[in-house]
């Protein structure tokens, strides 16, 4: 019996808590070019904020708070530097504990997540609502982020932020009328 080429060449693999535009398959499938197995989780101690001028969200350190979401599981490192270009420079990644949320119990999970950079941030209000997200956005998003993927891999492609900001900037005219 030959062994497994994956034992052979072994990787890390990561589990990644999402609460944003990450929730959503559709973008995470536009970034990974897969969809990786997950599970519902929760993050306690955090607070997820909506961004003035901004349609994703930020998560920042709340006493007393709690952010769901989920927990991407088995992201390969090449999919965590995608995942990083990504979050680009507004998100710290930080290694937290997380709660798994299984059918009849909860557990404990390491991951990590992207936690807002600029804890004094004085456009951070409120509560961000996936949903809501998903009507108004979401196709936008995708647009969005297959330009950023597109351009990932070129010598002098543009970050996620300015992507973003060249992408929506149009919209935002049009959402502010």
């Amino acid at each position: 019996m030959g062994s497994s080429p994956v034992l052979q060449n072994p990787q890390s693999l990561h589990n990644v808590f999402v609460y944003g535009s990450l929730l959503a398959d559709e973008v995470v499938r536009v970034l990974l070019k897969r969809v990786p197995e997950s599970s519902p989780a929760a993050l306690d101690g955090y607070h997820r904020f909506s961004i003035k001028g901004r349609v994703y969200p930020a998560i920042l350190p709340v006493e007393n708070k709690k952010v769901t979401g989920k927990v991407l599981k088995h992201i390969t490192d090449p999919e965590l530097d995608i995942l990083d270009a990504f979050e680009d420079v507004e998100y710290e990644r930080r290694s937290v504990e997380g709660e798994e949320c299984l059918q009849d119990k909860s557990e404990k999970i390491k991951a990590h997540t992207y936690v807002w950079e600029n804890k004094n941030d004085p456009n951070l209000y409120g509560e961000w609502d996936f949903e809501e997200w998903k009507q108004v956005h979401l196709n936008d998003f995708l647009r969005m982020s297959s330009n950023f993927m597109e351009e990932l891999d070129l010598p002098d492609s543009r970050t996620r932020v300015v992507t973003y900001e060249s992408f929506f900037q149009a919209g935002d005219e049009k959402s502010m009328a």
